[in-house]
């Protein structure tokens, strides 16, 4: 019978501890109360009752090569004399390298009713994924394609990073474009065991949560719950912003539709898998101009017709929620096209074909909509043909081949190839 020995704290001597068990084949549980390893090492700039910390301003009074781990020397980089942020950052690494966060009982248990699709920030060939992915092409093909193939397209191109369904996280209905989690850590702390996901949690006692799975997780030191929020407005009465079932009734999530006259405009309550600032500005643009009479407004029964087939798009796009969620490309042309600033790509590709191909086929980003029509901004036309420089600049910090910007139209093309030989056998059994 294998011999378990308690370790109390995760500091250098509580790894040393750990690994030094694991030589002998005993089985250590170090119980460590902060949520780091480290010990001293790890600064904290508040005071905790029952925890010391280093001060910020502590370098070692020991050279590296004297205070190193004996079979893992510090970084060849690292200065003689470190800085505590030094020391505690190989601390981290060294218990990382040794596989010994998984002896230590600070690990986190994330609990999901219904899953989620988990986004990196960096998508393919290390660029930025809001670049590749939100485009006027792709837009166009999630639109026009049948259903079933979009949504195939969909769920494989959120499991290209890994696949959901083995860590735990797959959405219980896969195809709502529900807003995903962006979360560059996540799947490797899956990997390394620090994190664990659950099912829906049935009950807590006393000192445990019991999960639907009858699973119980014991000696729970925090519960945190992050179940979202519900939207209020204690400044309007509710028949001014909404109407039914406590949903919002605004048209194009701006407008109320009931007013006598559009005096009241909400900036920024809509969501999109697309940026805050540039759809806030495109908002306010068009809001001011039905202030100042530039633009009018539909009638009501118009602007009730447009909220209730856009409430049937968002149900089945993006599920039951409170949230005006809508696809970004669609919604910004929307509004651009109330005030003249909607891309003319078809003029584009006949007046200046290098700029059409971009705006078309790269990100569709904020200069898009400050190409022409009122606010047209000159910088426009260049900032979008040097956005990728821009991209790729701070990246770039050592001088290496040039490299190739990114190509999304030939990657769209192969996606295609599916759709058309898909299409291709069915008009052949048929």
């Amino acid at each position: 019978m294998v011999k378990r020995v308690a370790i109390i704290g995760a500091g250098v001597s509580g790894l040393a501890s750990i690994r030094c068990c694991l030589e002998e084949d005993l089985e250590p549980t170090c119980f460590e109360r902060s949520n780091e390893v480290g010990g001293l090492w790890e600064f904290s700039d508040h005071s905790e009752e029952g925890r010391a910390s280093i001060y910020k301003s502590v370098f070692t009074n020991s050279s590296k090569e004297m205070m190193c781990f004996p079979d893992f020397p510090y970084p060849d980089d690292y200065p003689n004399y470190m800085h505590q942020s030094k020391v505690q950052e190989y601390i981290k690494t060294f218990a990382q390298k040794k596989n010994l966060l998984r002896y230590i009982q600070f690990e986190v248990i994330i609990s999901t009713r219904s899953g989620s699709w988990v986004m990196s920030r960096v998508w393919d060939d290390g660029y930025p994924w809001d670049m590749l992915y939100v485009t006027r092409f792709a837009s166009f093909l999630r639109n026009a394609l049948p259903s079933f193939v979009s949504d195939w397209l969909y769920v494989k191109k959120m499991n290209t990073w890994f696949k959901h369904e083995n860590y735990g996280l797959m959405p219980l209905n896969s195809t709502l474009r529900k807003e995903p989690v962006f979360n560059d850590e996540l799947p490797s702390c899956i990997l390394c065991g620090t994190v664990s996901i659950k099912p829906n949690v049935k009950e807590f006692t006393e000192t445990s949560a019991v999960f639907e799975d009858g699973t119980v997780f014991e000696a729970i030191d925090y519960v945190i719950f992050a179940t979202g929020y519900g939207y209020a407005y204690p400044f309007l009465d509710d028949s001014i912003i909404k109407s039914r079932n406590n949903e919002v009734t605004l048209f194009k999530g701006i407008f109320p539709p009931f007013l006598e006259k559009p005096t009241l405009a909400v900036i920024g309550l809509v969501q999109s898998l697309g940026a805050t600032i540039p759809t806030a500005d495109l908002q306010a643009r068009w809001v001011v101009k039905v202030f100042a009479n530039s633009c009018t407004l539909p009638t009501t029964n118009e602007m009730m017709d447009d909220i209730e087939e856009k409430m049937g798009k968002k149900l089945k796009w993006f599920g039951q929620s409170q949230t005006l969620q809508t696809d970004y490309i669609t919604y910004m042309d929307e509004l651009g096209s109330f005030i003249g600033a909607k891309p003319n790509i078809p003029w584009l590709f006949l007046t200046d074909p290098q700029l059409a191909l971009e705006v078309y086929f790269g990100p569709c980003s904020p200069y898009q909509f400050r190409l022409m029509g009122p606010g047209k901004w000159d910088g426009a036309r260049n900032a979008i043909l040097t956005q990728w420089d821009r991209t790729l600049k701070p990246t770039r910090t050592r001088a290496v081949s040039e490299a190739k910007r990114p190509q999304p139209f030939y990657n769209l093309l192969k996606i295609l190839l599916f759709p058309v030989l898909l299409l291709a056998v069915l008009l052949a059994y048929y």
